[in-house]
């Protein structure tokens, strides 16, 4: 092992069995890993406790409306793409609870139950989904009002990457520009060959994890193979969409037949919005226990396709599923690009694979495009 710790930016090469050595020094510094595994059927996401947790030798085989699980011809440790689970999970929880009021003796009294933030490291986020969290944190942090649990659990998490060389049958992060390889914001980027893995080393805290990991730098021929794995994965995408002008695209088109046609299909059952890393719709609600003694005023996701979460004062602005529909997609391509500077999808595919009748963004958008 060389003397120094690798630095920012450099290239290095370990053998395949050396990263429990990485999740080692990361459980040693206090972290809790989080990474793919096995459950029910799906590679999901899910505390670990080292690389023996990750679904070697698995693939995932994706389409609308479909996903399976099979067997490969190799054991390659990141030999899928991605599952139903998204980092948001974890950054975001489905529930939170925001305030706590118990009866004592005939009087209300707040609790105050805060717990420290979890410290996170995260294994195996992929290129769009380190894209989502740069859109999660615009969101949640880039404006004038901050959440203070996203940032706290953000400002902790460690993020190991990994580069895509095999994209999913859904797959169209090529289309959005957020991969197959990672952007910034990792620690630490892994790019998997037939024997190594090439660590691209992307923070102090990152090269300070690899201090017990036997490494050496990587070389011209293997920086050459994972450069023509990620040419031939962006080649191999399984899906493509034109973004050229989008926004206008979908202000312009408003009224069109399309959104008839797609609200006779959906189901307005919310799955595009629950599995989707970048969606944040939410509510707050306010439970009590049946004595009467404990309020909770609790945070949950929620989602657009909800017949209650457009209800106002009045009425319902969107009592149909054409409307839904066409609010979910325009604002995701559209008018998110108006609210935080960047659109709203990331092309990781998971709104095809996971709707039940098979809803295709790409197929949807390409439909207006193609009759206007």
């Amino acid at each position: 092992m060389p003397e120094l710790t690798p630095t920012i930016g450099a290239f290095v090469s370990i053998e395949k069995g050396r990263l429990q050595n990485v999740m080692d020094a990361l459980k040693a510094a206090g972290y809790t890993l989080v990474g793919p595994t096995l459950d029910e059927g799906a590679i999901v996401y899910d505390e670990i406790e080292g690389v023996a947790d990750l679904p070697r030798g698995w693939t995932d085989r994706q389409e609308p409306a479909s996903y399976r699980l099979q067997r490969r011809e190799d054991d390659a440790y990141f030999g899928y793409v991605v599952g139903p689970h998204s980092w948001k999970k974890f950054l975001l929880p489905p529930r939170r609870t925001l305030m706590r009021v118990v009866k004592k003796e005939g009087a209300f009294v707040v609790v105050d139950e805060e717990e420290p933030a979890p410290r996170y490291a995260f294994i195996g986020v992929r290129g769009c989904e380190m894209q989502a969290i740069h859109i999660q944190d615009r969101v949640f942090l880039g404006g004038p009002y901050q959440d203070p649990g996203y940032r706290a659990r953000r400002q902790q998490a460690f993020v190991l990457a990994v580069n895509c060389t095999e994209p999913g049958g859904t797959c169209f992060c090529a289309s959005m520009g957020t991969g197959p390889e990672v952007g910034l914001g990792y620690d630490l980027a892994l790019t998997e060959l037939d024997d190594i893995f090439i660590v691209e080393i992307g923070s102090e805290l990152g090269a300070t994890m690899m201090r017990e990991t036997d490494w050496r730098p990587a070389g011209a021929f293997e920086l050459q193979q994972a450069r023509d794995a990620l040419a031939e994965a962006r080649r191999n995408m399984g899906r493509q969409l034109d973004t050229t002008d989008l926004p206008n695209l979908l202000y312009k088109n408003l009224e069109h037949a399309r959104w008839d046609q797609v609200a006779d299909r959906c189901l307005s059952c919310g799955n595009c919005t629950m599995v989707c890393p970048t969606c944040f719709c939410q509510d707050v609600l306010d439970v009590s226990d049946l004595k009467g003694e404990t309020f909770e005023r609790v945070w949950v996701w929620d989602s657009c396709f909800s017949i209650d979460y457009s209800h106002v004062h009045g009425g319902n602005i969107r009592p149909h599923t054409r409307a839904r529909y066409r609010q979910w997609l325009t604002h995701k391509f559209a008018s998110w690009i108006d609210q935080f500077g960047v659109i709203g999808c990331v092309g990781c595919g998971r709104c095809i694979t996971w709707c039940p009748v098979g809803i295709d963004v790409t197929e949807e958008i390409d439909a207006i495009r193609g009759e206007v």
